[in-house]
Formats: structure tokens, sequence, C-alpha cells
């Protein structure tokens, strides 16, 4: 059966990811993303239209460029674009079932490897450092308010950004026990409890806000969803302002993650388990969570302290002979 690349991408979305996968939104948007930024540098290389373009136009020459494009002019990282290979990884793996006649190109693209890069160090914020981004939050404000509750919230369940904007008046639960149900990565659902003070806060807002089952908990202006940009831009604005109480804030690039970082290690500064930690923060192997224990130097400092030092003897330095040493330097 003959088809075109137009619909085996078309089948792709509809068909694999989501009747037969039935990946999550977030998936398809990622993929979704990857595609139309390809396709448009496809278009701007070969002026043919996106539509007309063939499985053979995508071979694994264009592809090394577009993805070296992410990196030297849209600026991404190592990371970024590694996602954006994999995403064509997969179609390709599908394209395969459906264009065997261009297997030659689909198995040179599926060739390509990953780029490797350097792990860094995990940052995170100090107690005071939290407390006054947090703390400069202009609870006068329903903006205020709301940045409050959900920059709270955040530290308090460890949560992606993802997971906090798709959050539902529904999946916070107030009580003797309170705590809210996180929708994870992977269709995982989790709970994490909530301290006293966190669930009065959602508690005042939900009520101040008058938010049914369905409403999102933080909302932008006009009642939707706040999109993780939004997110990340709130914080900032926080950021800046607590930077006037906390110096140490000036000049740092945080993040929601930080403060997903900065959960995970006040967890374990506390002496939470790492299974417990891997369990919050809704990691799939307590493996990923063993990156905080690597960047907690206060741990490791106290580990040394432990163990004997070894005091050596000191030898005086005998300079070496005037032969040996010209040929050790050749």
């Amino acid at each position: 059966m003959n088809i075109t690349f137009a619909q085996c991408l078309q089948d792709f979305f509809c068909q694999r990811l989501m009747t037969q996968r039935n990946a999550s939104a977030q998936t398809i948007s990622s993929y979704r993303d990857t595609f139309r930024l390809f396709l448009g540098y496809a278009h701007t290389r070969m002026g043919k239209p996106v539509s007309e373009l063939s499985i053979d136009d995508l071979n694994a020459e264009l592809v090394l460029d577009f993805l070296d494009s992410t990196e030297a002019e849209r600026h991404n990282r190592v990371r970024t674009r590694n996602a954006r290979l994999a995403a064509i990884r997969s179609f390709m793996h599908y394209a395969a079932l459906c264009m065997p006649a261009s297997m030659n190109t689909i198995h040179r693209v599926l060739a390509i490897p990953t780029k490797r890069f350097e792990m860094p160090l995990v940052d995170f914020l100090s107690r005071e450092e939290i407390q006054a981004i947090i703390a400069t939050c202009r609870t006068a404000t329903w903006s205020g308010k709301r940045d409050h509750v959900m920059i709270t919230t955040l530290y308090n369940t460890g949560a992606r950004v993802s997971e906090i904007t798709a959050l539902k008046a529904r999946d916070i639960t107030l009580g003797q026990t309170a705590y809210v149900l996180i929708h994870g990565k992977g269709r995982k659902l989790r709970s994490v409890p909530l301290w006293k003070s966190t669930a009065e806060a959602i508690k005042h807002w939900l009520s101040d806000s008058r938010l049914n089952d369905d409403s999102p908990v933080f909302p932008n202006r006009h009642g939707q969803h706040l999109s993780r940009f939004g997110v990340l831009h709130r914080l900032q604005v926080a950021v800046h302002s607590a930077a006037a109480s906390c110096p140490p804030l000036n000049k740092r690039r945080i993040t929601p993650h930080t403060i997903r970082h900065t959960t995970a290690m006040h967890l374990l500064q506390s002496g939470v388990d790492i299974t417990v930690i891997a369990l919050w923060l809704g990691h799939e192997s307590p493996v990923t969570t063993h990156k905080y224990v690597e960047a907690d130097l206060s741990m490791k400092q106290a580990a040394l302290d432990k163990v004997p030092e070894v005091r050596g003897q000191n030898v005086r330095y005998k300079p070496k002979d005037s032969l040996v040493e010209f040929l050790e330097n050749l």
C-alpha cells in the first residue's frame, strides 16, 4: 500500500500515539513541537511545501543539521536536542512499518546517537532563600495570593511544573490528614501530604476564589490553567522581589524545577530515607534520587569527619638531577 509521508505522520500521532499507546498530553505536545520545528527547518532548507515532503527528504544529514541548529541557533541545551531526536526516532520506527521502501533512509536516521553531556550538580535553595521567596509574594492582590499558595505548594510537594499547572480543586483533600493527588509522568498518581500551614493557605485560597471541582487550583486571569511559562514568570517576579532582602538570590537562575530540587534536598538533610524521597517526587527508581546525595556537600563533609585523617611525614623537597629533568621535559 502506497502511503505519503504526510499521511504516515498523521497516522503516527492519531493511531500510534493517541490510540495504540494512549500517550499523555505532555508527550503528544512535545512530539508535536518537535515536528513543527523540524518540518519548518526542512521547508526552509529544501524550498518545498511541508505537505509535499517525502520520507527520503528527511534523511540523516538533514536531521543532524536540524539537531545542530537547535543548539547553535535556538540555544537549546543537549537535553533538548536529545528529546527532539527521541521524537524523530519514535516516528521513524513507525514509518519503517508503513514505508518499507524507504528503509535505507530510516535506518540511517535511527543510527544517529544521542549526544552525551556533563551532568551538572543539582542547584537548590537554602531554607532562608525559599522562605524569602514565599514571604515576598504580595498577598494583598489576587495574583499575589495565588503566587504565595502556588510556590508554597511547589515547595511542600516537590511537584513538577506540569503537575502543578494540571492540579484541579478536586485533587485537594483537606481535613485531619490533608494531601494533594498529583497526576505525574507516565500517568502515575501519587499522594503527597501537606503541612498544616500549606493546607490552611490552600483552604482559604479555594474559598476566596470560589473554585469548583474541575477548576484549576492556580488559574490565570482568564480562569484557565497557567502555562509553564506563566509559572516561571511569576516565580521570577517573586525571586526578584526577594533578592532585596536576600542578596544571595541575585544573579541566580531559579526555575520551578529548582524548587523541586530544594524540596528533595531539604527532605534528605532532615534524615528522610532516599526511597521515601523517590516516592515523594514520583521517581521511577531511587537511582534517580541518588543525585541529591551527590550534591549535598554537608553530608559528604560529615562522612569525611568520621574518618581519621591520615597525616604523612613532611619530606624536604630535593631538586631533580639536571640531566633527568632535561629528559623529562623533552
